[in-house]
């Protein structure tokens, strides 16, 4: 089996996560975006689709057909065992997608699983490197508000709904303070992936 870096990218939501993915990105690594694999695997016409409107009804669907997001989010967010639902629905096929993706990945390559919910579903075993983009609670919710056209209350759910910041931290092998500016933080990521190129060419 050919050898390659596994890194695990996981923060809170609006912690700047994105960023630090595609920095890396630009960088020559191999981004995985676990995010972008759940909604192809929720496309109109996937099987992924049909199964969650079995589950949760027509009313997660739009009037073209596509998935409603912010409905199927508010059943979610404020019900554990319908997450949970999702949740078994949604993983097996987006493990099946990653899989494929990994399996193409070059020899020496720097693969970056970008996963939000990775120490959620306890995956931190998987990589060679965990890597937790940390930000203050404060600055997380105002981004929510901000960026996403939302109330502070359910900002603040979305919040919720996640890890604590603590247990994040305590699996990662590396974190990125991202509670200054895009500056700062693009230069934390440039120093991060010399040290993971560094440790490809020591395993080769």
């Amino acid at each position: 089996m050919h050898r390659i870096l596994s890194v695990g990218l996981t923060g809170g939501i609006a912690s700047g996560k994105s960023a630090v993915s595609n920095r890396l990105a630009e960088h020559g690594a191999i981004v995985i975006d676990a995010d972008l694999l759940a909604r192809e695997v929720l496309e109109p016409g996937t099987d992924g689709l049909h199964e969650v409107v079995e589950v949760f009804g027509p009313g997660v669907l739009t009037d073209s057909g596509t998935l409603d997001r912010e409905a199927l989010g508010q059943i979610v967010f404020a019900d554990e065992d319908a997450r949970a639902r999702l949740n078994a629905i949604v993983h097996p096929r987006v493990r099946e997608a990653r899989n494929a993706l990994r399996a193409q990945a070059p020899e020496g390559a720097v693969v970056v699983e970008d996963i939000p919910l990775l120490v959620e579903t306890g995956q931190a075993d998987r990589f060679d490197v965990v890597v937790v983009v940390a930000a203050p609670p404060e600055q997380r919710l105002n981004r929510i508000v901000r960026d996403r056209n939302t109330s502070p209350e359910d900002a603040q759910a979305r919040i919720d709904a996640q890890t604590s910041e603590a247990e994040r931290t305590a699996v990662a092998d590396i974190v990125l303070d991202n509670s200054g500016t895009l500056e700062e933080l693009h230069a934390q990521v440039d120093e991060l992936y010399e040290k993971l190129r560094g440790r490809v060419t020591a395993q080769q």
